[in-house]
């Protein structure tokens, strides 16, 4: 990682053979990829009616290997690397095998043209391009074969699951009030059922109990899960009772500040807990949704952009899950003694930050990794975190500031839709992965059965 700022992006084709373009050659892959040059091309695993081999795992080893080289980062011992590519080539081929089944075919066109867009994006011919590839020792059919794989997983989790995943208006508004950082005004409209128990204010203390012994009566019977809106016709007060007690939806400006404080925990469904004494009695109130502002462009929810800067440590052989952890809560009371945050980033980050003492810049909503971001998101400005795991490592994070992010309230509402859309994709990707995996029929055999 050579910096925490990184989309998600589910395009995976071309950043995956980008990552492969003109790379060295190290020594150490070359040892790896012919460490069993002498032993026969045995099989290694048995996917569904397919096979790999142990020629096709080593070749795929070496290649990993080769990336982890040139970005610099650690590389596991060569038995555990080829158990955790072995895993990943199991679950390419059962992809692969659905695709198949799915009716998905990449014809060579459409190779052809993702290979002449990355060749542009190198700055050169696809002539040069191929001619770079091969002189790498990779067959240009071989680089091609790679490239119409990419391009097959990509077009079948577009159908399986990216196409499914859909995002509410509701889930927009609460994601821009969550990455507004803590204590942010709430910018959601807000449609709520209430059920109204008129009682004046100078009223005798026996007729507030009164009317208040009857309120939590259906209050308890709300919470139990009655039909609010039955209670509220037979219950309620107002002059909404008819309509089951429902005000639509509402700017938080136009609600009382207990009302919006009251439901701002709540979830859609949920009601209050208590009752809320207003100017008018007692309400019992619900909230039915939330939904992105409607009302004037001063209401209307913005996203926001926080400028970050952190010290990532990366957990390899050379330090354990506890000594990061705990040289970060070491550098974390370090600087809230008055310590240089900026200075120990420098020193001690592993991120390609640490050069500008760790600083990220303006981060915008959805452009980093969910731990990262969540954590973020929590902290007031000038606070620091504690340290932050994720598949990085772990980070000390501090926020220095926030800020509006440009572009019109439409605009903003489209980005937190996609931004929301990636992460909801990246979770059902996952479970869609692993029950596939579930329902294939895999044997290892040999060495890779005995490492199981």
């Amino acid at each position: 990682m050579a910096n925490v700022k990184l989309f998600r992006s589910t395009a995976i084709a071309a950043g995956a053979l980008a990552a492969v373009l003109i790379l060295n050659t190290p020594a150490g892959a070359q040892a790896l990829s012919s460490r069993n040059a002498q032993v026969a091309d045995s099989v290694v695993a048995v996917v569904n009616d397919g096979v790999i081999t142990q020629r096709e795992l080593e070749d795929r080893t070496a290649l990993i290997v080769k990336r982890l080289q040139q970005q610099k980062a650690p590389v596991p011992p060569a038995d555990q690397m080829q158990r955790q590519v072995l895993d990943q080539m199991v679950l390419e081929r059962i992809q692969l095998q659905k695709a198949k089944d799915d009716g998905i075919n990449i014809d060579d066109a459409t190779v052809n043209r993702t290979l002449a867009r990355l060749a542009q994006q190198n700055q050169m011919t696809l002539d040069v391009y191929r001619s770079r590839i091969e002189a790498q020792g990779v067959p240009w059919s071989t680089f091609m074969r790679d490239a119409r794989t990419e391009l097959t997983l990509s077009k079948l989790r577009e159908k399986e699951v990216d196409s499914k995943i859909t995002v509410s208006d509701g889930e927009v508004a609460n994601y821009i009030a969550s990455q507004r950082g803590p204590g942010a005004r709430n910018t959601s409209d807000l449609r709520l059922q209430h059920i109204m128990f008129k009682v004046a204010q100078d009223a005798p203390q026996s007729e507030v109990a009164a009317v208040q012994g009857k309120a939590d009566a259906v209050l308890k019977q709300a919470l139990n899960g009655d039909d609010f809106t039955k209670l509220a016709k037979d219950n309620s007060q107002d002059t909404d009772a008819g309509k089951g007690g429902d005000l639509g939806f509402r700017t938080p400006g136009s609600l009382p500040s207990g009302i919006v404080t009251a439901v701002s925990t709540l979830r859609p469904g949920q009601v209050a807990p208590t009752l809320l004494r207003t100017s008018g009695g007692f309400e019992i109130v619900k909230l039915v949704d939330r939904r992105a502002s409607q009302g004037t462009p001063a209401d209307a929810p913005k996203l926001v952009q926080t400028h970050v800067r952190h010290i990532l440590l990366r957990v390899s052989d050379g330090m354990s899950e506890q000594a990061a952890r705990q040289k970060l809560l070491d550098i974390k009371q370090q600087v809230l003694a008055g310590g240089d945050f900026a200075n120990f980033a420098r020193t001690y980050s592993q991120d390609g930050s640490a050069s500008q003492g760790g600083d990220l810049g303006w981060i915008s909503p959805g452009e980093t990794v969910p731990e990262f971001e969540r954590a973020m998101n929590n902290l007031q400005d000038g606070a620091v975190s504690d340290p932050v795991r994720s598949e990085y490592g772990y980070h000390l994070i501090q926020v220095l500031g926030r800020r509006d992010a440009e572009g019109s309230a439409t605009q903003q509402l489209d980005i937190a839709r996609q931004a929301i859309g990636q992460r909801k994709a990246e979770q059902a990707y996952s479970d869609w992965l692993r029950e596939l995996r579930d329902t294939a029929y895999v044997q290892y055999k040999g060495i890779a059965a005995q490492s199981q």
